[in-house]
């Protein structure tokens, strides 16, 4: 299996995407820890394995520090982190104070920083990898979630600039996402009727999978992507269609 052997951190990896990616891992077989505040409601398996669970606040450096100290001294190595853990509620910037959009980008982008520091030194010995998990936010208006949108695009910076300064000894790559289908999708799209009206907006006809994000998240992992860093790969369907052509009055049969 092309990652046996390999040790990967999935932070967020205990629900929704990181979930996904954490069992993409697994079936490539690698040994993986999944990390958030609290435990999963029921463990991360598949390919008959399971990936341990570490609790950590990742917005605390102290936290952080040692969840990549007890790495190192349980299994040795570090191959792989993925830098998953995220989010943001819907808010208007007028609606939250700044102390609420602070929290957002602290946990989209000084999480994934310190999470990176910290994991640096493994990850340097193994000749390892950091995914960024991005987001298709960070290029285009983000109203409702503007500080997500801005971390992310921030995020997406900071993994080209660390992707030159860890060179040749650590890559680092970015899967930028679109909509994804997770248990938390009704928050967003509404019922079923409103999440298969959005999946209609992506030309290829429905959400992400987690288990699509995961495979990719592999392939940047792996040695088949052994001269990629500093990229940004685009996990979105093929995007959005554009807004002008179903308001064009021209070959609407088409």
């Amino acid at each position: 299996m092309e990652l046996d052997g390999r040790v990967a951190v999935v932070t967020g990896g205990t629900r929704g995407v990181g979930a996904g990616i954490a069992r993409a891992f697994l079936r490539a077989g690698a040994r993986v820890v999944v990390c958030a505040r609290r435990p999963p409601d029921e463990p991360v398996r598949d390919a008959g394995r399971e990936a341990d669970f570490v609790p950590v606040d990742l917005r605390d450096p102290t936290a952080v520090g040692e969840l990549f100290a007890a790495v190192g001294e349980r299994y040795g190595r570090l191959d792989v982190l993925v830098n998953n853990a995220g989010g943001t509620p819907y808010r208007l910037l007028e609606e939250g104070e700044a102390e609420r959009h602070a929290r957002v980008v602290e946990l989209n982008l000084t999480a994934p920083l310190m999470a990176s520091l910290a994991a640096h030194g493994l990850l340097r010995e193994a000749r390892g990898s950091v995914v960024m998990i991005g987001s298709v936010s960070a290029t285009r208006p983000s109203p409702g979630t503007a500080a997500y949108g801005a971390a992310k695009a921030g995020l997406e910076n900071l993994a080209r600039s660390m992707a030159v300064e860890w060179a040749p000894y650590v890559r680092v790559n970015t899967l930028v996402l679109g909509m994804v289908r997770t248990e938390l999708s009704h928050l967003h799209y509404g019922d079923e009727d409103g999440i298969e009206a959005v999946a209609r907006t992506v030309p290829l006809g429905r959400l992400a999978e987690p288990s699509d994000v995961g495979e990719a998240a592999v392939f940047l992992a792996s040695e088949r992507a052994g001269y990629v860093s500093g990229a940004a790969l685009l996990v979105h369907g093929g995007g959005e269609r554009p807004a002008f052509l179903d308001a064009a009055t021209v070959n609407k049969e088409s």
